[in-house]
């Protein structure tokens, strides 16, 4: 019996058995890739990653202006903000007994201590300031003689509290001050530790902290200090 042969006859692709065109194996063309050696070329965006000038340039802008403010702060605080609290009532009526005042002291960098103004001051041997008013200049001649200041001989009617002066004190001889020498007095004469005092006499410019200025509390008493006597 013959055997039977079960395997596929291969099909003869020969155009010149069938009589037919070879057909051409289609070609998928993939747009927008472009290929070498087999290769696809990947090419991404160039991001940025620097901070935009614009941007640094606001925040440097941004940093000076805060750090002028601050030094501005400072200055104001140092200059004008120093706080001094009256003990007693030797400059009544124009201070009280615990007011707290701020102290200007700027102000004497510009111009010198005048006639009649209220200035804060410490003495070496002393620790705490004393608030006074200014009545004899350098180089002034100070005397108090019937109750009443004379400078240079000619009696005082202004820039200070106008009333009688019972105790002359050291100033009941004529008292002559130095270049950077200054008399006080407290406007409470009666009450007041001052020029007229051994224990005290009279100040230096180095010894003048500043100006008192303006009254911070207590409420009632806010707002700003006259020098008018």
């Amino acid at each position: 019996m013959q055997g039977l042969d079960f395997r596929r006859k291969r099909r003869k692709s020969d155009s010149r058995a069938t009589g037919r065109p070879r057909r051409s194996r289609r070609r998928t063309v993939h747009r927008g890739l472009h290929f070498d050696n087999g290769k696809v070329p990947l090419h991404f965006a160039r991001e940025k990653t620097g901070v935009n000038r614009l941007n640094v340039r606001g925040i440097v802008v941004w940093a000076v202006e805060i750090l002028i403010v601050c030094m501005l702060a400072v200055f104001l605080v140092a200059a004008f903000g120093q706080r001094v609290s009256t003990a007693g009532d030797s400059m009544s009526p124009a201070l009280k007994n615990g007011d707290v005042l701020l102290i200007n002291r700027a102000a004497y960098h510009i111009k010198s201590p005048a006639r009649g103004d209220i200035v804060a001051f410490r003495q070496e041997d002393n620790g705490h300031y004393s608030v006074k008013r200014i009545v004899g200049l350098p180089g002034e001649t100070v005397q108090i003689a019937d109750g009443k200041v004379l400078i240079d001989g000619e009696e005082m009617t202004k820039d200070i509290y106008v009333s009688d002066i019972e105790y002359a004190g050291e100033a009941v001889q004529p008292v002559e001050l130095g270049d950077d020498e200054y008399f006080v007095i407290g406007d409470n004469h009666a009450a007041s530790d001052d020029s007229r005092l051994p224990g005290i006499g009279s100040i230096s410019r180095t010894e003048i902290y500043g100006q008192a200025w303006f009254i911070v509390s207590p409420f009632e008493d806010f707002g700003f200090i006259s020098n008018e006597g």
